[in-house]
């Protein structure tokens, strides 16, 4: 018996290894018929210390956020998918994804890029992706960005 991913939960914040993991994430949504939800978490802690020099950060993450989630729904139409979702959340991104996001949407797989955008975060704390793997109750595919430039 033949296992299909339903509800795929892909996670992306600019990056070129979340860029690698949405291409993944096409070809598996493909091949199971499968929803898929972009999602991109606005991490709100950096707007404590930032905001008290820059008003307009938190305006500028969502316009951000659209963008990006707005493009990647174009490629994935693009590529032939039809049941696309776009999620935009505010928080910790090691928390919202595999606790919230994936849970709303029932996903039964969440796909990211092993490495983001915030290199000083993860040498200190930890990965986003470590801590969707340790915290999500479906299936992770962590995606490593091997593409040599």
């Amino acid at each position: 018996m033949a296992f299909e991913y339903k509800r795929i939960v892909v996670a992306v914040d600019g990056s070129k290894a979340s860029e690698r993991a949405f291409e993944k994430a096409v070809d598996i949504a493909k091949r199971n018929q499968a929803q898929m939800v972009l999602c991109h978490i606005i991490d709100t802690r950096t707007f404590t210390t930032v905001e008290a020099y820059d008003r307009n950060l938190a305006s500028r993450s969502e316009v951000y956020a659209k963008e990006l989630l707005e493009n990647y729904q174009e490629k994935a139409s693009g590529a032939g998918l039809t049941h696309v979702v776009l999620e935009i959340e505010y928080g910790s991104p090691k928390v919202k994804i595999a606790k919230d996001v994936a849970n709303k949407y029932n996903a039964d797989l969440i796909i990211c890029g092993a490495t983001g955008v915030n290199a000083v975060e993860r040498f200190l704390i930890g990965s986003v992706s470590e801590n969707i793997t340790r915290f999500a109750s479906c299936d992770v595919l962590v995606v490593r960005d091997n593409k040599k430039s």
